[in-house]
């Protein structure tokens, strides 16, 4: 198995998506650690899934 290309990071407040592809932050801040969507985006990508994760995490942190 390769590297993984989306990996959580801890940061200060939180955890950040890191694409090791393009060598940046990818997505918001997320107060838990999203390991449901980075499965997803490390596996299939399903595009309805994804959208969906995102807008679960982003309802979390209000």
């Amino acid at each position: 198995m390769g590297r993984r290309r989306y990996v959580a990071r801890g940061v200060p407040g939180g955890y950040r998506i890191w694409d090791n592809k393009t060598r940046r932050w990818w997505g918001d801040l997320y107060q838990l650690c999203p390991d449901d969507l980075l499965d997803e985006l490390n596996g299939t990508r399903d595009y309805d899934k994804v959208t969906a994760l995102l807008k679960r995490y982003r309802a979390m942190k209000r």
